[in-house]
């Protein structure tokens, strides 16, 4: 409208340097102003005086050091006109646009399929789903890739309008500009995140005391902690565990142990602390690993005991502590405790109390001698293995059998297997012996005898008959498992699951005239550490 050719020509050359689904109308639009308009009006001013400035550079090159070059005089210039020389510099400017129009055409067909996979480029207080989530996550693999900061600024900007509530965007967006070096712009992210999107998560609140650690900000990662313990999550115990461990890094072990010993205090003081035992037990684990004072540590167990009821995850830490200890262990009175948690008056689960029977078990076979062994496994026999019907395991192995993958059944048998499998590839029935427990397997034997008609009609032997199906083997691993609503994260145990050491061990059953097809068996389960991730 008002005739600024030169302006309109800069905002065409702004355009094809992003790629749109426009792109193919807007360079058409551009080569129609280009060739409708003389060249002097497309350059802004810039443009001109460069285009001065480099003809007077040609006109300098012809005298080198003050001297005319051999030849000069003699030449006669060849007239030019100014009409070719105006459409070659048009044909130049022209072809420079149009190098970034093929280069953000083939950058668009790049994208387009994670482009058509954002169904809310918007915020919404509804969480995503897990697809539109994992797409954003690969949309910012691949444009990181590419190596190009502004491109990924700006998308990373784009996807934090939609998933403003998610802190592990926030947090990857910290990371990526602290990898680039850009650190005002990580600065920036994690001031919004903390202070206004995410401020009432403590996920973006711990991981904005490690930043800050980590850059030598000690009181801004003490302030990030107290925020966590007084508003956001009181008493929360991954938060409890990190400060105490960053004091500990900075050589202040007397501030260490006072943030469990407050924190002790607090929980002490509710009716039902869901954490109480678990804080005692990471108290005492720390008071010996960072300060190597045993009593010190069995002491802040034994005044546990007055105060926090027996239960599988606190045993199971009682037990572990007595594993890491030097000689003399404590096995009596660590199995006074089990006889009193297994008891059939104290309340509990018989499915947590047959796995600490396990794990003691376990234990036992390391440290203990052969009198203890046998009094556990009585023990263990009396109360756990008339548990278990026949028809219970018959009903379980049915419900594992719907959930397999049947064409297993239809590959043949490859051979024997090799001596790199384990016994729980090479038996898929054997059970975890921490998660499983010592609990009886019913056995059936197969007849001494057979025809072979019976031998053809039956691929299974009967002592196959009490043989739990294959399982699934195999799960989507994501990290958005469940759709996230944003929320308070929940209090995480700081005990995991007790590593699996030594799978069951089956026995081979006696050899018979009829065929057998085994399956492709399932990979052994991996085991888990002992502890969760705060160390």
């Amino acid at each position: 409208m008002h005739q600024e050719w030169s302006r309109l020509a800069v905002i065409y050359t702004r355009i094809l340097e992003n790629p749109n689904h426009q792109l193919d109308r807007y360079f058409n639009s551009f080569k129609e102003l280009a060739g409708s308009r003389p060249f002097l009006e497309l350059r802004t001013a810039e443009e001109a005086a460069a285009y001065v400035s480099g003809i007077a550079s040609e006109a300098d090159g012809e005298v080198l050091e003050g001297e005319v070059r051999p030849g000069a005089a003699e030449q006669t210039p060849k007239p030019v006109s100014a009409g070719s020389t105006e459409a070659v510099e048009l044909e130049k400017y022209v072809a420079i646009r149009e190098a970034l129009y093929k280069k953000a055409k083939e950058f668009d067909s790049k994208i387009l399929g994670f482009e058509t996979a954002i169904r809310r480029p918007y915020f919404h207080v509804r969480p995503l789903n897990v697809s539109e989530l994992e797409n954003w996550h690969n949309y910012l693999d691949f444009v990181e890739r590419e190596g190009d900061v502004n491109k990924v600024v700006k998308l990373y900007e784009r996807c934090l309008i939609a998933c403003a509530n998610y802190p592990e965007y926030w947090i990857r967006y910290v990371l990526c500009m602290e990898a680039s070096r850009r650190m005002d712009l990580a600065d920036n992210a994690l001031a919004r995140a903390t202070r206004f999107f995410v401020k009432r998560q403590p996920e973006i609140h711990l991981f904005d005391a490690r930043f800050k650690e980590q850059h030598g900000d000690i009181p801004g990662a003490r302030a990030a902690y107290q925020l966590v313990h007084s508003e956001i999550s009181p008493g929360l115990l991954e938060a409890i565990i990190k400060h105490a461990n960053m004091e500990s890094r900075l050589g202040k072990l007397d501030d260490a142990f006072s943030l469990y010993e407050q924190a002790i205090a607090i929980e002490k003081g509710k009716e039902h602390s869901q954490t109480l035992s678990m804080l005692y037990a990471q108290y005492s684990r720390f008071s010996f690993l960072v300060s190597g004072n045993a009593e010190k540590a069995r002491e802040i167990l034994t005044r546990a005991l007055d105060h926090v009821q027996l239960s599988k995850p606190f045993l199971e830490a009682l037990i572990h502590f007595e594993t890491i200890l030097p000689p003399l262990r404590q096995i009596d009175y660590l199995e006074s405790l089990v006889d009193k948690f297994l008891a059939p008056s104290l309340d509990g689960s018989t499915a947590d109390k047959e796995d600490l029977s396990s794990i003691f078990l376990e234990f036992l076979g390391l440290f203990g001698d052969v009198q203890s062994i046998k009094r556990a496994e009585d023990r263990h026999a009396k109360l756990f293995l008339p548990c278990r019907p026949i028809s219970e395991l018959r009903k379980r192995q049915a419900e594992d059998f719907s959930s397999s993958d049947k064409t297993k059944l239809a590959k043949s048998y490859s051979g024997a297997p090799s001596p790199g499998q384990s016994l729980l590839g090479i038996y898929p029935n054997a059970q975890n012996q921490w998660q499983a427990g010592y609990g009886a397997q019913p056995q059936t034997w197969p007849p001494t005898t057979q025809s072979p008609a019976q031998a053809q009609a039956q691929p299974w032997t009967p002592g196959y008959g009490q043989q739990g199906a294959y399982g699934a083997c195999s799960s989507y691993g994501s990290n958005y498992a469940t759709q996230q609503v944003p929320t308070s994260v929940p209090q995480s145990a700081g005990y995991g699951a007790y590593p699996a050491t030594y799978p069951v061990q089956s026995f081979p059953q006696p050899t018979t005239a009829m065929t057998l097809t085994p399956v492709q068996q399932p990979a052994a389960t991996v085991p888990q550490n002992y502890y969760g991730s705060y160390y």
